[in-house]
């Protein structure tokens, strides 16, 4: 007890110290976890054989980072994603692995050898992946989305990939070392011969029996997910007990990884389709909180045991070859990421994110490694440097990463296309085409009136091309822009840019162009609207006011006010807000903070009582102070409902 107590106490200070450490630098959680396993493992002695034990144990947060991530996708989300499943992820699973077959073989190894390393090293780590996506908030990105695909295709490739190694075994044997790999840690462990036995039965029993068998369990979680876990959970619900809602969602997740491993299947690829099948549930954000924190700790754990696992005495013994072979993985892989990328029409960020997020191998590497050892595909010497070579590739995964910000960060800078010929005029400019701009065009355009429309933004103006409605590519703040536009004819400036500074620039350059015209502005917040009125705009939207007024009378509706008095409420509020903001931008001070003006905060606060009571004025027109102060208490609500 008291050496695992010491043992966990060198795991979590070394991840408390290092982690903190490199997010701060820069470098993200998952170098850090990595740096505290190389520090008190092959550097310090710290800890020694236990890592790779431990290591197992650690890959089970795998495990429960694929069934939060299956809670995040519907089923509807899924089938979406066939196209690049299928496409991406199975052309770059075969194209990785017949290029590094053919490199292996040309090198001299032996054919089953060489397509058992081509096998390995197309996988990628889907647990350092995922957790850089998600801390870099890249997994909503068109490429984010498509690593998420190839990686799951890899997931689903590690079981015909290990029917298909023991088919490859040079002269039927076992290689030295296989037995340490294949036995269980601690064969007297409670329920340890149990799942072995049960593991035999199914093995032993003819080959149309194990298919059944392997779709049933398929099915059974699929059943179980749709069927049982309403009714378990209002069981436990009843208990009113906290902590059996994480004891629920921990059996589910074990039960399931069990259960796939019985048959044959990936634990992994097991839970993501429990995830996918509770993806609509009620009880989905429920099961994301309760295990969000052991997949955290076992995530980390597994990146520790990564890095306290290189086995540096190898790489010191022949440093050329291994570093060598490493890269040679690195770019072999990226160049086929890359290609795919091009072939898919990525855009240079998603094409280089897509690129450099894969091109390392991955955690299945390891067990592919150690069941190929097992089966005698491979020898004791060569898995060893596959699996260092492995370590190496995800160590550098995170500097992968950093690389591709810089690449982004070039590919923001680089030169625009040129801009489109505007070969036409008309009395209302819309600057601007995204989900404010749209809205007032289809408006404008379906009530018969012609406009120009303006968008920096090249993949938005094809894809509103797409859909029929006409556009120019060019920066609207440009003054040659405008003036080919006609805006000196023009009646009508719409600005609707997502860009705070940039809307301002446009602002001033019409208003000096042309005095007479009538300029419709977009803000961001009141701010925004004073500078957009000193700037010269005429008509200001802030883009949430209107919705959230809306929000408020859907609200107003529902607790008891009838639909009339809530409109009512809704436009005594706007009209009130509207004339605060024209008598508070007399007030605003560039440069100042609106907190920090005396003038400002008085009379914002002096119109906010003028607020409130115009509101119950209207809501209370012939009431008297009472009726007034009695409903001050929120419509629907009375003291006796307070237990």
């Amino acid at each position: 007890m008291q050496g695992f107590l010491l043992q966990a106490t060198i795991y979590l200070g070394a991840a408390v110290i290092a982690v903190p450490l490199a997010a701060r630098l820069g470098l993200g959680s998952v170098l850090g976890y990595l740096a505290a396993g190389i520090i008190i493992g092959p550097a310090t002695g710290l800890v020694g054989a236990e890592t790779e034990d431990l290591q197992h144990f650690a890959e089970f947060g795998v495990v429960m980072m694929l069934f939060l991530i299956g809670l995040e996708l519907e089923p509807r989300a899924l089938w979406n994603m066939r196209q690049r499943l299928i496409g991406l992820g199975g052309v770059q699973v075969v194209l990785t692995t017949g290029i590094l077959f053919g490199a292996g073989s040309l090198l001299g190894l032996d054919p089953n050898v060489a397509l058992a390393i081509g096998l390995i090293f197309a996988l990628s780590s889907t647990a350092i992946v995922l957790q850089t996506l998600s801390e870099k908030g890249l997994m909503r990105t068109q490429g984010g989305r498509s690593v998420f695909s190839v990686l799951l295709t890899q997931d689903i490739a590690v079981i015909p990939m290990l029917a298909l190694l023991p088919l490859l075994a040079v002269g039927g044997g076992h290689g030295g070392g296989g037995a340490a790999h294949s036995a269980p840690a601690n064969p007297d462990a409670p329920g340890v011969k149990e799942v072995e036995a049960a593991r035999t039965l199914i093995e032993n029993l003819p080959g149309w029996a194990v298919t059944l068998v392997t779709l049933g369990a398929v099915a059974v979680v699929v059943l179980a997910g749709i069927y049982l876990t309403r009714p378990v959970f209002r069981y436990i619900h009843h208990a009113r007990l906290r902590e059996l809602y994480t004891a629920l969602g921990l059996l589910m997740v074990v039960s399931i990884a069990v259960l796939m491993e019985l048959v044959g299947l990936s634990p992994a690829l097991g839970t993501f389709l429990a995830g996918v099948v509770l993806a609509n549930s009620e009880f989905r954000h429920e099961l994301e909180s309760d295990l969000e924190p052991f997949k955290g700790l076992l995530l980390g754990l597994f990146f520790i045991t990564v890095g306290a696992g290189i086995d540096f005495g190898v790489l010191l013994g022949n440093p050329l070859q291994i570093v060598g072979l490493t890269l040679g993985v690195i770019v072999i892989k990226g160049s086929v990421l890359y290609l795919l990328a091009r072939l898919a029409k990525m855009h240079t960020r998603d094409r280089w994110l897509f690129t450099l997020a894969l091109a390392q191998a991955g955690e299945f590497g390891f067990v592919l490694s150690s069941f190929s050892l097992q089966q005698g595909v491979l020898t004791s010497e060569t898995a060893g440097v596959i699996r260092l070579v492995i370590a190496l590739s995800m160590l550098v995964t995170p500097l992968l990463f950093i690389l591709y910000e810089q690449l982004s960060a070039r590919a923001d800078k680089a030169p625009d296309p040129d801009p489109d010929e505007i070969d036409r005029e008309a009395p209302i400019i819309i600057a601007g085409i995204g989900r404010f701009g749209q809205v007032v065009s289809r408006l404008v355009q379906g009530a018969g009136f012609e406009t120009v429309v303006l968008d920096h933004d090249m993949e938005m103006i094809d894809t509103m091309r797409r859909f029929g409605f006409g556009g120019f590519f060019g920066d609207p703040t440009r003054p040659d822009i405008l003036h080919a536009a006609g805006l000196e004819r023009a009646k009508v400036l719409v600005v609707a840019l997502d860009d705070r500074q940039a809307a301002l620039k446009l602002v001033r350059h019409a208003r000096a162009m042309h005095p007479e015209l009538h300029i419709v502005a977009r803000a961001y917040d009141r701010e925004h609207v004073y500078q957009l009125y000193q700037a010269g705009a005429n008509d200001i939207v802030r883009e949430l006011f209107d919705s959230s007024l809306r929000a408020g009378r859907y609200v107003l509706e529902h607790i008891g006010l009838s639909r009339f008095e809530a409109s009512e409420l809704e436009m005594a509020y706007y009209q009130q807000d509207r004339a605060g903001v024209r008598e508070l931008a007399q007030l605003w001070k560039p440069g100042v903070p609106v907190s920090q003006n005396p003038e400002y905060v008085a009379r914002a606060r002096s119109l906010n009582k003028d607020l409130e009571t115009s509101i119950l004025e209207r809501l209370h027109p012939q009431g008297d102070a009472q009726e007034v102060e009695a409903a001050e208490e929120p419509v629907g609500y009375r003291s006796k409902d307070r237990s």
